[in-house]
């Protein structure tokens, strides 16, 4: 039996000469186990190198199902999480709900060291490359089975598991599109204080030209805002809040992840008795066209809503027309969406716990550079608790001043000189978050200019 590690940098060669296996059809699942056959022959053609994927340093066949390279940091991401629950609780349980290929699975139990993985798929077709790729690990510790495969829909799985009182530490579900059905029974399966690992790849939604169907999904009606990729993880947070609150659970954050590919949303929830109180964090976010100002809203500011572009003092009945003409405008101008996440994405000492674990499996640290490294340290700076949701892009900035994009470096030493919080944003490259307003970044971005000029 080779022993791994998250560090392991294994060929498993043994792949392109698979190992028989054979199923217990009298299991509560469908358990595959290994034994070894002196007179096995390779299955595969002398490419069989061409068959296999690796990631770190783990060999995976990816059959014909759906898989994404780029997927990889949400996979390294979930993984620290799992670490550090294994760490904490001393037990882990996963239930993979749509395992595809089953890396994810594969790397919880190598990686994260989970005592149990269910990895789960509705497709048939995949039995053979998921139960190949876990193979790679012995399907049990003595008496206790250490994974065990299940084809069937995701809610049943999951329904199945809560009904016979089978629950799991972490739950990891990467659906695709805007499917929010998997929510009330991935809680239900749940232990309390567990972690729910959700997806959306609705990018269309985020960007606010299906408010309908975000309504539909996530209890969200969605309009097109500067920094929808951000709206995209707290749609999805909101719709497990609400969710979660029917159920009498709250939900908080302790990451959210957006990737440009797919586009991909990833947010880690830990699940826990209670509810959310008097609806803090969850309300309503207001944008500004005329200003590029934005606002937060609770539900008892419902009807009442401007932008501070609109509140100009002035006298006379020629003035009212004037005011009345500016609230015209403003009605226009201003656009609302909710309601959704409005509170942090990411729990600071939790993001430095999982940073500290990547540097201790040397994934990052020690000048690494590595794309993790960087995101994990960014996801550390955008949990100051200063910072308000949303992000200021420079390109913005320089429209409404009219002058070049001024520098990102430049645009934050000056705001925390000024004593504002500053962070560049993981979700999008050219972007600040900053508890500056609109008018005071424009003003910067005018400063620089001239300073620029003027040498």
């Amino acid at each position: 039996m080779i022993t791994l590690t998250p560090k392991t940098l294994s060929p498993f060669s043994f792949l392109c000469n698979p190992i028989p296996k054979h199923q217990n059809q009298n299991s509560k699942y469908t358990i595959v186990t290994q034994y070894s056959d002196s007179n096995s022959k390779p299955t595969f053609n002398s490419n069989c190198e061409s068959e296999f994927q690796t990631e770190r340093g783990l060999k995976f066949d990816i059959g014909e199902t759906f898989f994404r390279h780029e997927s990889a940091t949400g996979r390294d991401l979930g993984v620290l999480a799992a670490a550090l629950y294994k760490r904490s609780k001393g037990k882990l349980r996963v239930l993979d709900a749509l395992c595809g290929c089953g890396i994810r699975s594969l790397r919880y139990i190598i990686e994260a060291e989970a005592d149990f993985v269910l990895a789960n798929d509705a497709n048939d077709d995949n039995r053979e490359v998921i139960t190949e790729n876990l193979s790679q690990v012995e399907s049990s510790s003595g008496d206790d089975p250490r994974w065990a495969v299940t084809l069937s829909d995701a809610n049943r799985i999951m329904t199945e598991c809560y009904l016979k009182r089978n629950f799991f530490d972490l739950i990891d579900i990467d659906s695709f599109g805007s499917d929010s059905s998997f929510l009330r029974s991935a809680i239900n399966a749940l232990k309390l204080d567990g972690l729910l690992y959700v997806t959306s790849t609705d990018g269309f939604s985020s960007g606010g030209r299906r408010p309908q169907q975000t309504l539909a999904a996530y209890g969200a009606y969605v309009r097109p805002m500067p920094y929808s990729n951000e709206l995209g993880l707290r749609m999805l947070i909101g719709g497990a809040v609400r969710v979660a609150s029917v159920l009498g659970y709250r939900v908080t954050p302790l990451f959210s992840y957006y990737s440009y590919h797919g586009p991909i949303f990833r947010v880690m929830l830990r699940v826990n008795r209670g509810k959310l109180p008097d609806n803090r964090n969850y309300g309503f976010i207001s944008y500004c066209h005329n200003c590029g100002s934005s606002q937060e809203y609770s539900w008892a500011e419902l009807g009442r809503m401007s932008c501070p572009c609109s509140d100009s003092k002035v006298q006379g009945c020629v003035s009212l027309l004037k005011l009345a003409l500016i609230h015209v405008v403003v009605s226009k101008s201003l656009i609302v969406s909710g309601p959704l996440w409005t509170g942090p994405l990411h729990d600071t000492i939790y993001i430095t716990e999982m940073l500290h674990l990547a540097e201790e499996w040397g994934w990052a640290g020690s000048g690494s550079g590595t794309d993790l490294d960087k995101l994990l340290n960014q996801m550390v700076a955008e949990s100051d608790p200063r910072l308000p949701f949303g992000y200021t892009k420079l390109d913005e900035v320089a429209s409404r001043a009219k002058v070049n994009s001024p520098p990102l470096r430049a645009v934050m030493s000056t705001l925390e000189k000024e004593g504002y919080a500053a962070s560049r944003s993981h979700i999008e490259s050219n972007a600040i978050k900053t508890n500056c307003s609109m008018a005071g970044c424009i003003r910067i971005a005018k400063q620089l200019q001239q300073c620029s000029s003027a040498e």
